[in-house]
């Protein structure tokens, strides 16, 4: 039987794992859970099944691999990450990758109370601290192929998913960081994660769920977004 993959019908925190899963060749089943319609956003296809799967901290994203149940998005990329060598080739890149990790995890924390708190009130203080959010990510890739090194890595999933989010809030936030925007070229051209951004198997629903930003990313069609 092949691995599921359990989310909501968006991108959010399973995206980097759909994209690291495509990436390897990991035939899985990505198994959404779909709110219910305004006003009330029912979730109880979620929470109807929340303790019944046999998961140890129950919580979205989950990942069943046979009897392995695994929780908590970064816990599942390094899960598939190790079967695939994708977790740092020698001590510099491991160190690397797990510090990018964590400040991976602080950007995206700060973008999701964006978007779920007074998005309109917040979004231009956001917007000015990027550009020196952005030169710190700029400056740690330096000249390397990868964020890790000359080796890709889980991490390099996680932080273009986060970026490309930002490229939909802010075309022009990469403006000054050529070397990231080669990196987001690079990931795009990998032949498995194009084909995969060319098909219908992405989610339809948007970044973040019944939030101003994910309207707005709705009505630019940009929940699923291919750069010319």
């Amino acid at each position: 039987m092949a691995p599921i993959l359990g989310y909501w019908n968006i991108r959010g925190l399973a995206q980097p794992i759909r994209l690291l899963l495509e990436y390897t060749g990991t035939e899985f089943e990505d198994k959404y859970y779909v709110c219910g319609p305004a006003p009330d956003y029912d979730k109880s296809c979620w929470f109807d099944v929340k303790y019944k799967l046999g998961l140890d901290f129950p919580n979205l994203p989950y990942y069943i691999d046979g009897n392995t149940k695994v929780t908590q998005s970064n816990a599942i990329m390094r899960y598939i990450a190790r079967k695939h060598d994708m977790c740092g080739k020698n001590e510099e890149e491991r160190w690397r990758v797990d510090l990018l990790e964590n400040h991976a995890m602080d950007f995206r924390n700060g973008f999701v109370r964006l978007c779920y708190m007074e998005f309109n009130d917040r979004k231009q203080q956001y917007l000015d601290t990027l550009p020196a959010t952005i030169k710190l990510f700029s400056n740690f890739l330096g000249n390397r192929k990868w964020f890790a090194g000359e080796n890709i890595s889980f991490v390099d999933f996680i932080i273009y998913e986060l970026l490309d989010e930002h490229l939909q809030l802010d075309p022009d936030c990469l403006k000054d960081a050529n070397n990231i925007k080669e990196f987001m070229k690079r990931f795009e051209e990998l032949p498995k994660i194009k084909a995969y951004m060319a098909s219908d198997s992405q989610p339809q629903a948007g970044v973040h769920p019944r939030t101003p930003l994910m309207h707005f990313l709705l009505r630019h069609h940009l929940s699923k977004r291919v750069r010319e």
